[in-house]
């Protein structure tokens, strides 16, 4: 399903921090929520277009993990660079709850709460990168200095290949 180009709160929040963006709608399937259709639609490469992860960490808490489409978090790397002995995915009937996004629009812009962010260290090989914009069927593309210091994120090597 396509949708119109409408304010999410995350592009709403980027107003209001006077951070620059690029709202991008996009034609979503129900059946096929992967990163990789998001890219084809975009006519981006999957590397530039970045999924958000939410993990609990034993010591920490709920901890958010921006990674690459064609990456897979590294939880032992990323339990290193947070501060955990173990990190593992929260259930995905949690998702709702704990961020206030559903699977496949789940944004690092504007979650719940503020949850330390860690993103790829291939999020700065990019002048812009893709993220969801909160909502299935619309991206965000933003500087990726700009989003990272906006969400607090840390710059880490977190993903594997």
């Amino acid at each position: 399903m396509a949708k119109k180009t409408e304010k999410t709160n995350a592009a709403r929040l980027l107003d209001k921090a006077g951070i620059a963006y690029n709202l991008i709608p996009y034609e979503f399937d129900e059946n096929d929520l992967a990163v990789q259709h998001v890219a084809d639609c975009l006519g981006q490469p999957i590397e530039r277009v970045f999924k958000t992860l939410v993990l609990h960490g034993d010591k920490s808490g709920h901890i958010v993990c921006v990674v690459p489409g064609n990456g897979e978090v590294d939880l032992k790397a990323l339990a290193k660079a947070s501060g955990n002995k173990k990190v593992e995915m929260i259930a995905m009937k949690d998702l709702l709850a704990v961020t206030g996004y559903i699977r496949g629009g789940c944004s690092p812009i504007g979650m719940k709460k503020k949850f330390p962010t860690f993103f790829h260290t291939t999020a700065c090989d990019f002048e812009t990168i893709y993220v969801s914009a909160g909502i299935r069927g619309m991206q965000v593309e933003i500087a990726s200095a700009d989003l990272i210091r906006f969400v607090g994120g840390v710059v880490a090597d977190v993903a594997c290949f």
